[in-house]
């Protein structure tokens, strides 16, 4: 017993030791993606995900949340630059852990944790899912730096603090793919698990959602017709949406009404995210809506980055919903367009998981 006791000391110790020495590397803090070297950035990140890369993050910044603050990090050694690191930072009531009370006595009985706030850094996006954090040269180990990330966000941590205190400091989103997380364990950084991605595989075949559709199994695929047929019963027509502006508000009502429903709600967008959004990505990112009679009762966006396809906002009227499955039908569009965007692999992300996995069971991970 007292060998353990001594083992776990020296390791507390050792990570204090950890936490506070620097690191060798030099860093570059900075409250907007202009004010850093863009070249510099555009090199770093231009074979990483979207969500690192200025098209995306500019828009994020011309349009935030009103709960997020955007921050970033460019790590050099030697005097050349290394790696880029995207942060966040967010000011959550409580009552943004949980999901929202449906009855009044449940209202009044959480109304106090509205009051109760903790400001987060985070080093990804809270917008997406998976590991957009950083993005690091070819020549660098994937450890040296994770390890000068940690300091990285040591220092935005340190010089917020006029802003207020940091209570939690947390990096999304690792998978067993990512090499060199296991460097953060000495800062005191302990993994968390999570549901996980739906992926489905979209192979060189498909070309119209009508293979996707064949190769469905029977039941399947006479469940997806059916509720193509019944959408189209009900008087809808689904098509892509290019000028977003004039349908702001309608959008932003709609993705709401989704929102309420969400266990855990980071942060909110904004109505002016989304049309931003679409005139910075171009053709990369598309919206479909559905119509009734002109009214717009949905809404799903899809990315496109290459061989990878992302299935990112939705929203539906509820009442609407409940006459016909235009969830269900906004989920099929996704798979259309990533079909159009070329991919080989689309992401449907973490919620929901069991009416996604229905779309093709097999083909989901």
């Amino acid at each position: 017993m007292l060998k353990k006791l001594l083992r776990a000391a020296k390791r507390k110790a050792d990570r204090h030791v950890a936490r506070h020495r620097p690191t060798g590397f030099g860093f570059a803090v900075a409250d907007s993606l202009a004010f850093l070297d863009s070249a510099a950035w555009d090199r770093l990140t231009g074979s990483s995900s979207v969500f690192l890369q200025r098209p995306w993050l500019e828009a994020l910044e011309a349009a935030p949340p009103d709960d997020l603050v955007p921050r970033y990090a460019m790590i050099y050694r030697d005097g050349r630059p290394m790696a880029a690191v995207v942060a966040q930072i967010v000011s959550l009531p409580a009552t943004r852990l949980r999901r929202i009370p449906k009855s009044r006595a449940q209202a009044a009985l959480t109304k106090p944790l509205g009051a109760m706030r903790e400001r987060v850094l985070v080093c990804g996006n809270l917008l997406s899912w998976g590991q957009h954090g950083a993005a690091w040269d070819e020549s660098a180990k994937p450890e040296e730096v994770w390890t000068a990330v940690a300091e990285a966000l040591y220092r935005i941590r340190r010089a917020d603090r006029l802003l207020g205190e940091t209570d939690l400091v947390m990096v999304k989103d690792f998978t067993p793919k990512d090499l060199g997380a296991d460097a953060l364990e000495p800062f005191s950084y302990r993994a968390v698990e999570t549901e996980p991605d739906m992926v489905l595989t979209i192979p060189p075949s498909w070309k119209t959602f009508d293979d996707y559709l064949a190769s469905l199994t029977s039941s399947y695929r006479k469940t997806a017709r059916r509720v193509v047929s019944e959408v189209e019963k009900a008087g809808y027509v689904l098509e892509p949406l290019v000028d977003l502006r004039p349908h702001a508000d309608r959008i932003h009502e709609l993705y709401l009404q989704v929102q309420a429903e969400a266990h855990v709600r980071p942060v909110t967008i904004s109505p002016r995210f989304l049309p931003t959004l679409v005139e910075r990505l171009g053709t990369g990112y598309r919206c479909v809506v559905m119509r009734r009679e002109g009214r717009i009762d949905g809404f799903v966006t899809s990315l496109g980055t290459g061989e990878h396809a992302v299935g990112h906002l939705i929203g539906f009227d509820r009442a609407a919903n409940r006459e016909a499955p235009l969830y269900f039908r906004l989920l099929q569009a996704v798979i259309a367009d990533g079909i159009i965007h070329g991919a080989s692999r689309l992401s449907f992300g973490r919620t929901a998981l069991e009416p996604k996995a229905r779309l093709a069971r097999s083909r989901c991970r």
